[in-house]
């Protein structure tokens, strides 16, 4: 899948209507849920095609990062923040192992994959 196509993808899930919330959030919130360290460059590249879709980080769309780290077991807890926090969908990095993680905490966020 293509960049752009993933990003207009992400976009898509982003404005998939979701059940009413007692509140609103000020923005749309990405969360990104990796078994791995931070990635630098992953992450560079993931905030340019979403500036290439209309959104910027800090101005129209927060975005929460958790990282394992190689702690598999930590993932549960890393993913269910990001389920209390009501991002609005969960984009997964490091492969399978966080996106089970991710596919047992919550069956209503959606999750999508970015590549590393």
């Amino acid at each position: 899948m293509k960049r752009r196509e993933l990003m207009l993808l992400l976009a898509s899930a982003m404005m998939a209507p979701h059940a009413p919330r007692a509140q609103r959030k000020a923005m749309p919130v990405i969360g990104i849920l990796s078994s791995g360290s931070p990635n630098a460059p992953l992450v560079a590249t993931f905030r340019q095609g979403l500036s290439e879709t209309g959104y910027v980080e800090g101005q129209n769309l927060a975005i929460e990062y958790r990282w394992a780290e190689g702690h598999n077991d930590r993932l549960p807890v890393l993913v269910d923040y990001l389920v209390r926090r009501r991002v609005d969908v969960i984009a997964i990095g490091g492969g399978s192992v966080a996106a089970l993680a991710a596919k047992n905490a919550t069956s209503t966020i959606p999750i999508v994959f970015i590549g590393e």
